[in-house]
């Protein structure tokens, strides 16, 4: 007998011709259109058979459909097909040529396992229909007829295949899809019964009461708040009530959102997130409809959010993401990040570039974060895929008063190899040109430490004569001093991987003695 009778057995039923037979309708019924803006210049690269998913870029052409040795980001990306919406933002003859020539390509090529992934056929699903009036209206009835005849099928495979193995966002992605062919194909009567029975349970698991994703990454937030906008879009628009718990859902995570960006607009960098699409962003912030009051502390996902005068900092400081929500979890715990106004000035180093495990090692390493390391030892280990041992527990306490800002944190991640707890605290006065910090190490012997500040790469930083302090420059002029106590400072290459490319920056270090105290006081201040 199968490990589990009952998904055997609906999968089973789904591809007997008998079961849920319905004729294929010519077209589907209503037309709905994708919401999101897309990206010419990407378009243009498309064109030119080139494909950019995750920071990697790769080849998009008949061929790719069954490679099964590519960057796993760019296969999924492939049999996606989000890359439509580029298509349709670049808007001519030649992209729509191209985009009805790919996915004719796609159904008539056998093509591997992973495109049968729930979420991968979600993702396609979707996009097939979000831009149907684009690539297939105007076609002829042969590629019509073969393109609705896929639809379906795929859909009757995707809702014998729910609940989706994955628990993460991608379980959305899944569900989105389904309910996408379910308006779309409104004689297949039974896809829509599936995905509401498994939509309010994936929203209760993902969505934490204030607001965040179990994932605790800005990106996966982003992508989790798109999906769930989509399938508020697609339920109006096939005249279906909308679940409590979508409306709430979304009500509650907009404003999360809106806290985990900076003032250029774009995402924190937090687990694995880029800084994203300003538009993008402003986009699904406006599909998700009222603003709510944003957040300063979010304790259920672990983030606090301090903010006076032009001054923006965003803490980690929660639990890594349990196993099986891990995929894009960091090294980070109580990292933080500093804007002023537009301008980025302390980051964390951000996503992996490529898939290598050499990258994510590096990427997600508690070295690749503003905050304290020991020993050169993460805080979490970092695997292939996830995280092992992790910090058990993690605090947080915050105070305001008169406009000032304090947030202390602690956690245990070394408490295995060294028997130590990390302390940090944190200031913010209420004008906003003052934050000063303190990190502290107990453990029963002294441990060798420093303290990172990873610097945007539009920061100009130098090391004062007497290595006491950094001044630092922003884009717009104004002048910042980083200075500390009891710790030796230097100013080290980085790299900042926030961004489309990899970028050359720089970073403050403080390195602690081991033989003196184990803790460093240090201030970053408005100069002028």
């Amino acid at each position: 007998m199968p490990a589990d009778p009952a998904r055997w057995l609906r999968r089973t039923m789904a591809r007997m011709p008998q079961f849920g037979l319905a004729r294929v309708p010519d077209a589907p019924l209503p037309v709905v259109r994708d919401l999101w803006p897309g990206e010419p210049t990407r378009g243009a690269n498309l064109l030119r058979g080139e494909l950019e998913a995750a920071g990697v870029t790769g080849r998009l052409t008949q061929a790719s459909f069954a490679d099964r040795q590519g960057p796993l980001a760019l296969r999924v990306a492939v049999h996606g097909f989000v890359w439509l919406r580029d298509l349709r933002a670049l808007g001519t003859d030649a992209a729509r040529i191209q985009a009805r020539a790919m996915v004719g390509e796609w159904i008539a090529t056998p093509v591997e396992p992973l495109a049968s992934r729930p979420d991968v056929a979600g993702a396609r699903i979707a996009a097939w229909l979000g831009h149907y009036d684009f690539f297939a209206s105007s076609a002829d009835d042969g590629f019509r007829q073969m393109l609705m005849g896929r639809l379906v099928a795929d859909a009757r495979t995707l809702a014998a295949t729910l609940p989706a193995e994955e628990i993460d966002e991608r379980a959305l992605t899944a569900v989105k899809g389904l309910i996408a062919a379910a308006v779309a194909l409104p004689e297949q009567a039974g896809f829509m019964q599936r995905a509401l029975k498994v939509l309010p349970g994936e929203i209760g698991r993902q969505i934490l009461p204030d607001g965040t994703h179990c994932e605790r990454s800005p990106a996966m937030l982003l992508a989790a708040l798109q999906d769930l906008c989509e399938i508020r879009n697609l339920l109006q628009a096939g005249q279906t009530p909308i679940p409590s718990a979508l409306s709430s859902a979304i009500e509650r995570m907009a404003p999360v959102l809106r806290a985990l960006r900076h003032g250029d607009g774009g995402l924190a960098l937090f687990n694995g997130a880029r800084e994203g699409s300003p538009a993008l962003i402003e986009a699904v912030l406006t599909q998700a409809g009222r603003a709510g009051r944003v957040p300063a502390s979010m304790t259920d996902g672990g983030f606090q959010r301090l903010s006076a005068g032009r001054s923006l900092l965003i803490a980690d400081c929660g639990r890594p993401a349990g196993p099986g929500l891990d995929r894009a979890a960091q090294a980070g715990t109580l990292s933080f990040e500093l804007s002023i106004g537009r301008d980025r000035l302390i980051v964390n180093c951000g996503a992996a570039p490529s898939p290598s495990l050499q990258w994510r090692e590096a990427s997600c390493a508690t070295a690749a974060h503003s905050t304290l390391v020991i020993a050169d030892t993460s805080s979490s280990e970092v695997r292939a895929e996830g995280l092992g041992h992790r910090p058990e527990h993690v605090e947080q306490q915050r105070q305001e008063a008169g406009g000032a800002h304090w947030l202390e944190m602690s956690h245990d991640g070394w408490k295995r190899p060294f028997g130590a707890l990390h302390r940090r605290r944190l200031y913010m006065a209420d004008s906003g040109d003052d934050i000063r910090g303190e990190d502290a190490i107990e453990a029963p012997t002294p441990q060798p430490y420093v303290i990172r500040f990873h610097l945007h790469p539009g920061v100009d930083a130098s090391l004062q004569q007497d290595g006491e302090a950094v001044l630092m420059r922003l884009p717009s002029g104004s002048g910042w001093r980083l200075r500390a106590d009891g710790a030796r400072m230097a100013l080290e290459e980085s790299i900042y991987l926030g961004g489309a490319t990899p970028r050359k920056a720089e970073q403050v270090v403080l390195f602690g003695y081991e033989d003196g105290a184990q803790h460093i006081k240090w201030a970053i201040t408005r100069v002028g």
